[in-house]
């Protein structure tokens, strides 16, 4: 803001002239946890002032309503919406979600840097105000075939960005420890910049190390004292409820009994599909979730706006107060937090297709694999066999050598087993690992996806090698995915053309194809309460305890090593 721009401001916020007024608000106050009574005046989609008297060119009537900052979502990987941004911005923006804190290594690690410019496009012709933290993961792990590979000097040329906040989730935290050059020179570099970390059980003096190293935020957490320890260790955490990450009630009802201060703990949703979205909610639904477990309703507001505005630096964002960007959200009450209106920049949002540039050739056509059979898929059996074990609404899970039921020495599914396998598809090398799911519940059929964090290779799901085979060319086909297949036949298709993450497709067209998704899944038996994508394209990401499931086989994550 210019000089003469600020003496006009000033001006007007003297004579108590504005271009909207909210008018009988009752306004949440997170730097002193109050509620306060009276006017906000908006003017060039600022704020100029609270509680006075204002009159405005244009006047709402809140009737008592509740008025809040606009919520931030402190980490979300957009991609994981199958959305683009402006698809995302129109799924989230009426649930009051008016800025997040994204992290494009979806999308990075099928285009690499091409990826995170069209993210970077796409929210400039958005209202929804998306920061960027640049990927720093780009392959997840060494051993990993991604669509690219990024260093720090590649990363260096976004820094100049004014939406760019520093570095993404650094989720290799073993290379951290063993001191590998490449990402430490990547924390160097974004030294004076926000580093997220990526730490899922990570305790003693690993974690000081970890910290010491620079990552300041986690969204891992599985219980409180993982959490307690953290925040100890001065990290900002990030808690998370998304899709398939569904463990922290448990959590917030012990943040309530304990009464834990709770500046410096954010909300988040990292990973959330637009049918949950739409069904459910986005910030605002973990804030409904955080009261029922007895958090009070201001301190919860305050972990989704002020705490990841004040960590991220973001000097306008987060609260109702002169100088604020105008984004608040009118609720009718602090218990379902289910808004009356948004209002976004200073203006009222209201849905509306938005205009943005097409999807360029580089984040197009990534499907890329190796001509296979059905025999691909034939898993030998010798002796005990490790088995991935799915454990309800999270993210980790367990690993364990059980006896498998086998024919002619080749594993067959039953006992409430299934066969897993992820596929390069990036550049036709061939690889295809192989493992033994256990908790999926998934009997007649397959499913696959080419959204399997964080390679993105393509992974599939099935009790019988035909039915993972039709699955697999079908995604090839259509340039990636979901897709689930019974007896033969595919019964459900969602493409994803955009580096087989995201559509462009219109929103209910998505929605329609997700919900059909969701029912064939559900009839193939599957028995997870959670997204069972978003279940099955955590199975490849090799940083998260204890098994998965990558390329070259079966991976053990506490110990580093191919089972």
């Amino acid at each position: 803001m210019d000089s003469d721009q600020l003496q006009i401001y000033i001006k007007s916020t003297v004579e108590g002239y504005a271009d909207l007024v909210i008018k009988n608000a009752r306004i949440v106050n997170v730097f002193t946890l109050e509620l306060l009574t009276g006017d906000i005046a908006i003017k060039g989609g600022r704020i100029l002032g609270i509680c006075g008297s204002y009159r405005g060119v244009h006047e709402i009537d809140a009737q008592g309503a509740y008025a809040c900052p606009g919520f931030i979502d402190s980490h979300v990987h957009i991609e994981s919406s199958m959305a683009t941004p402006a698809g995302f911005a129109r799924t989230v923006l009426p649930h009051g979600t008016t800025a997040v804190i994204a992290d494009p290594h979806e999308i990075a690690n099928v285009a690499g840097i091409e990826g995170i410019a069209y993210m970077l496009k796409q929210a400039e012709h958005i209202p929804l105000k998306i920061f960027i933290m640049l990927p720093s993961c780009v392959p997840c792990a060494p051993f990993e075939h991604s669509g690219a590979v990024l260093e720090s000097k590649d990363l260096a040329a976004f820094l100049e960005h004014p939406n760019v906040l520093g570095l993404g989730e650094v989720m290799n935290y073993t290379a951290v420890l063993e001191g590998e050059p490449k990402i430490l020179e990547k924390l160097r570099r974004f030294s004076s910049f926000s580093i997220d970390g990526h730490a899922p059980l990570l305790t003693g003096n690993k974690l000081n190390a970890y910290r010491l190293a620079g990552p300041s935020t986690d969204h891992e957490c599985s219980t409180y004292d993982e959490m307690l320890e953290k925040l100890r260790a001065g990290m900002h955490i990030q808690l998370r409820m998304g899709s398939a990450a569904h463990g922290i009630e448990t959590i917030l009802r012990r943040i309530a009994y304990e009464e834990l201060p709770i500046d410096n703990i954010s909300l988040c949703t990292d990973d959330k599909h637009l049918e949950d979205i739409r069904s459910s909610g986005h910030i605002n639904y973990i804030l409904k979730r955080a009261v029922a477990a007895g958090i009070g309703p201001l301190e919860a507001v305050r972990m989704a706006t002020w705490n990841p505005a004040r960590h991220y630096k973001l000097r306008h964002f987060g609260a109702l107060a002169p100088g604020y960007r105008a984004d608040i959200v009118l609720l009718p009450e602090l218990e379902t937090f289910e808004p009356l209106n948004v209002i976004v920049g200073g203006k009222v949002y209201e849905d509306a297709p938005i205009t943005v540039p097409s999807p360029p050739v580089s984040v197009l056509n990534s499907v890329h694999i190796k001509a296979i059979t059905a025999d691909s898929f034939k898993l030998k059996i010798q002796g005990k066999s490790p088995v991935i074990e799915l454990i309800p609404n999270q993210l980790i899970t367990k690993l364990s050598m059980r006896e498998v039921p086998k024919l002619d020495g080749l594993f067959q599914s039953g006992w409430g087993l299934c066969k897993l396998a992820v596929i390069e598809r990036h550049h036709k090398t061939g690889h295809l690992g192989l493992g033994i799911l256990s908790g999926l519940g998934l009997v007649g059929g397959a499913i696959a996806s080419t959204v399997a964090h964080d390679s993105h290779n393509l992974i599939v799901a099935g009790d019988n090698d035909n039915d993972m085979l039709l699955a697999v060319n079908a995604l090839e086909l259509c340039g990636g995915g979901y897709v689930a297949v019974r007896n033969g036949e595919v019964r459900a298709l969602l493409p994803l053309p955009i580096a087989g993450l995201m559509t462009d497709a219109p929103l209910d067209e998505i929605l329609s194809a997700q919900r059909k998704l969701f029912f064939e899944a559900k009839s193939l038996g599957i028995l997870s309460e959670a997204d069972p994508f978003i279940t099955l394209s955590f199975l490849a990401l090799p940083v998260i305890p204890e098994g998965r499931l990558t390329e070259r086989g079966v991976f053990q994550v506490f110990e580093q090593r191919f089972v």
